[in-house]
């Protein structure tokens, strides 16, 4: 019976409260586009770099629209505009990042196989995420509510 009531607790404040922690879901998933934008803003040589060392044609190219890319996703994502495409951007964004940038199996084994791995399991989890923010809405909390 102990359980059953905690878990009417755990029901009743994910529904009291959805809207908010939507909105702190939002938050931080746009994060690590934040982030990363401001790193490729911070240091666009070594982000050219990066994308050279993928072998990418035009890596001045791809490092401008990927800082587009990510400033757009954390924008519509943080203050909820056009969350539902933003979340589509998001999945597609990140799909493709993770088949260019971090195929773990081409390495060989030891430290730089686990990070890219890690980066791999990383990108399922913002794509699992932005699924989610795609069949919820924004929530309450957001410029997409207000209108």
């Amino acid at each position: 019976m102990k359980s059953n009531s905690v878990s009417l607790a755990v029901d009743a404040f994910a529904t009291g409260r959805a809207d908010a922690l939507i909105l702190i879901g939002r938050i931080l998933l746009a994060w690590v586009f934040v982030g990363s934008a401001y790193g490729a803003i911070s240091n666009f040589s070594g982000s050219v770099g990066y994308f050279r060392s993928l072998n990418l044609p035009a890596p001045e190219l791809f490092t401008m629209t990927n800082i587009v890319l990510e400033v757009l996703i954390s924008v519509g994502l943080i203050l909820g505009v056009g969350t539902r495409y933003c979340a589509i951007l998001t999945f597609v964004f990140v799909l493709a990042a993770t088949a260019i940038a971090h195929r773990y199996w081409e390495y060989p084994a030891g430290a730089q196989q686990i990070g890219q791995y890690n980066h791999f399991l990383k990108n399922i989890s913002i794509m699992g995420g932005a699924m989610l923010i795609f069949v919820t809405g924004a929530g309450r909390f957001s410029f997409d509510r207000a209108s």
